[in-house]
């Protein structure tokens, strides 16, 4: 039997990483082009020449996803991933990614994403209510009129029957994600919040209301990672990918066992132990936030706070920018842009908190000092899955 050679084990970083225009695309704006826009901007933030570039993944664009953005950008990789678990897709093609370069299967991954979701739907190119069709198993819950939302408003009630969760304490959430978006230039929505306001605006979802949910954007973000090798060469400081973790849960609603408890639960376990840290070392978390409970319940699966204990844990200001754990700090999907597929923004924004780049918002340790450790988990479909990133600087 032949001796096969040693997988290889090399660090991985991110080298690059930036954002498309976000907010409001004119009409010349096309998903291809916040895809290039994105990625020329990750590419040069990285100090690399485009050679390098030997794998990509992309998703939520065409069939042909990966093949069809890496021959509008120029490239021929020689690793592709396309994997499209919703809103976790761009945690869990991280993770994807980091492994390949650390095995040696490629030097540098482009990780590139672009939607015009919000002109889509203006211009009727695109309904507003995400059905997801009616094919297998889901065919069982259309009639009945499960939508998106109306799942995850199950699952918040659920939490509020059993651990006495609060709709002040959901609404908190979408506050404090307001207020750090005052903070952000980029962000869509930057005049604060109460929650009076949050409940009194327009009931969509029981418990939500419309400041309970994300806004809808255009937008395209881009993430650049690299072998350790590449590192001397860039531009700027690396941001260490440390520890990854992925895990999928239901697609039917009578297929879940507890609505109170994410995948997260297992994608932030796998994480963190892999990257030998804790939830209390790491100093912010930008989590998938498309509703308030979202947040509120992947604190409690990535061990922020015990279960049960999510309502009171976003209480008192905890999640802005000066709170003990600060939380999607540039606004989240709730204020600053959420244009389909957000997990790929949550990835920016860890990256440049941990380089120290982000002007007005900057999330510092006790001592003044940057932060050391972030963590950015995405959520997909109605907590069907979940992709979580240890970095550190």
């Amino acid at each position: 039997m032949p001796v096969m050679p040693p997988a290889r084990r090399r660090p991985v970083a991110v080298v690059g990483a930036a954002l498309a225009d976000c907010g409001r695309a004119d009409g010349a704006t096309t998903p291809y082009t916040l895809h290039a826009q994105a990625a020329r901007r990750a590419l040069a933030d990285s100090g690399l020449d485009r050679s390098v570039i030997d794998g990509l993944a992309s998703a939520g664009l065409g069939t042909l996803a990966p093949v069809e953005v890496a021959e509008y950008l120029g490239l021929r990789p020689t690793w592709v991933d396309s994997t499209s678990v919703g809103g976790a897709t761009w945690e869990v093609m991280a993770a994807h990614a980091a492994d390949a370069i650390a095995a040696g299967h490629a030097e540098a991954v482009l990780l590139v994403y672009g939607s015009t979701a919000r002109a889509d739907i203006r211009a009727g190119r695109r309904t507003a209510n995400l059905s997801f069709g009616a094919r297998g198993p889901l065919q069982f819950e259309v009639p009945y009129g499960h939508t998106l939302i109306a799942k995850y408003a199950m699952a918040a009630r659920r939490h509020m029957h059993t651990y006495g969760t609060t709709a002040e304490q959901l609404a908190e959430v979408a506050v404090q994600a307001r207020a750090n978006a005052s903070r952000n230039p980029e962000a869509m929505y930057r005049r604060p919040l109460t929650v009076d306001d949050v409940l009194s605006s327009p009931p969509v979802a029981d418990p939500f209301t419309k400041l309970h949910c994300c806004v809808r954007s255009d937008g395209g973000a881009a993430v650049l990672l690299a072998a350790e090798e590449y590192v001397r060469d860039c531009a700027k400081p690396p941001v260490w990918v440390l520890g990854t973790g992925e895990h999928v849960s239901h697609t039917t609603m009578s297929e879940w066992e507890d609505f109170t408890v994410s995948p997260a639960a297992v994608s932030g376990r796998l994480a963190f132990g892999r990257a030998g840290v804790t939830p209390a070392e790491v100093d912010f978390a930008e989590i998938y936030d498309a509703f308030t409970y979202m947040t509120l319940v992947t604190l409690e699966d990535l061990g922020f706070c015990g279960k049960g204990e999510g309502g009171a844990f976003v209480e008192k200001g905890r999640l802005t920018l000066t709170g003990a754990l600060p939380v999607n700090t540039d606004g989240g999907g709730l204020s600053a842009c959420h244009p389909g597929m957000r997990g790929l923004f949550l990835l920016v924004e860890a990256v440049r908190q941990l380089r120290g780049e982000a002007h007005g918002r900057q999330v510092r340790r006790a001592d003044g000092s940057l932060p050391r450790l972030g963590v950015a988990s995405g959520t997909g479909g109605w907590f069907c899955s979940s992709g979580t990133v240890v970095l550190a600087r």
